[in-house]
């Protein structure tokens, strides 16, 4: 398995605060992609000069920030599978969500450790 990237995911309802307290750590705003799910979900990339990325979403109905891993990976189902093989269930049930430049879902161990995994869609895939 292929994994072009591996950093923090901060999944909360208060993403302001949060990238702010980034910022002032020295990270900036890369990415935003809005809507995801078709709903009002937010996700931001961030990066530092170092190169250390922390990406935060906003989701107004959790009930707590949770932080997971986020991993991108080149072959979205080989991940997904062995992830499945090792007692993880997709939090979302069956569904993944597809935003056109990506594919990913937040997949859950048994003892409650999840990653969130993510396929890029390249140009040259299309």
């Amino acid at each position: 398995m292929q994994i072009t990237s591996f950093n923090p995911l901060i999944v909360t309802k208060d993403s302001e605060n949060i990238i702010k307290l980034f910022e002032e750590l020295g990270f900036e705003r890369r990415h935003q992609k809005d809507g995801i799910n078709d709903k009002d979900i937010t996700s931001f990339d961030l990066k530092d000069p170092n190169g250390f990325r922390v990406n935060v979403t906003q989701v107004d109905t959790v009930p707590q920030d949770m932080t997971t891993i986020r991993m991108n990976v080149r072959d979205f189902n080989e991940a997904y599978e062995l992830l499945k093989s090792k007692g993880f269930v997709n939090a979302q049930g069956d569904k993944i969500t597809d935003t056109g430049s990506s594919i990913s879902t937040m997949m859950v161990s048994p003892t409650g450790f999840s990653i969130s995994i993510s396929e890029h869609i390249r140009k040259e895939d299309k």
